[in-house]
């Protein structure tokens, strides 16, 4: 009987995603621009998150976004209503973002004019989490409604995140969220992590993560 060869797809198609997503970390930096990973799962207010953030940006960064959908291009035109550059990636079945797909997105705005893009990922707190997209900054959106047990089903989300943005505390009264049980379970999983408290429909705490952008980018301006 002849031997059988083992072929480990999983870790080729990783290990060539790896090396795009530093590409597009070197492309970016030299153009000073930072590239952000927005990640959650569907529904928690992703792209009100980003129409809030444009608000309270005020022009302080030029910002581009990239939409990514399975199917979609709403998520885009709601962006570029703003007077904002978007780009919609529709996936075709695909439930993440890689960094082949984030290149297409990059190619088809003009970086050389701005300062931070946003990459709306697919909703889904699992793929998304595994691929690399070559993000400077990785970060998640929790809504309240999701309830404060994500942290134990889907600890990696968690634990490459360098913020985490808990949405739609105005539920707050009427859920039985532990805001504190939630901190000790995403610290215990990623001590470094900032957390931030927000409301898309109030505007709360919005200007907390205003000013976290506004740091951040500041590092690739030098």
């Amino acid at each position: 009987m002849e031997s059988i060869r083992l072929i480990e797809v999983k870790e080729e198609i990783l290990s060539d995603n790896n090396k795009t997503a530093g590409e597009i970390r070197e492309r970016l930096r030299a153009a000073k621009t930072m590239l952000v990973n927005l990640m959650s799962s569907p529904g928690s207010g992703k792209t009100s998150f980003i129409l809030r953030t444009i608000e309270g940006l005020g022009g302080s960064l030029r910002l581009g976004v990239i939409e990514a959908d399975i199917d979609s291009v709403v998520d885009a035109e709601k962006v570029a209503a703003r007077g904002i550059p978007a780009v919609q990636l529709r996936t075709g079945g695909f439930c993440h973002l890689d960094a082949t797909m984030v290149t297409q997105g990059i190619d088809a705005l003009d970086i050389s004019g701005l300062d931070l893009v946003i990459i709306e990922n697919v909703g889904n707190l699992v793929c998304p989490a595994e691929f690399d997209t070559g993000a400077h900054r990785n970060v998640m959106i929790l809504s309240v409604p999701e309830g404060d047990d994500k942290p134990l089903k889907y600890p990696l989300m968690f634990s490459i995140c360098d913020l985490l943005v808990v949405n739609k505390i105005d539920y707050l009264s009427l859920s039985d969220f532990n805001m504190e049980l939630l901190r000790q379970r995403v610290l215990a999983l990623n001590p470094r992590i900032k957390i931030l408290e927000v409301s898309c429909k109030t505007g709360a705490g919005i200007e907390g993560w205003v000013d976290w952008l506004n740091k951040e980018a500041a590092g690739f301006k030098v």
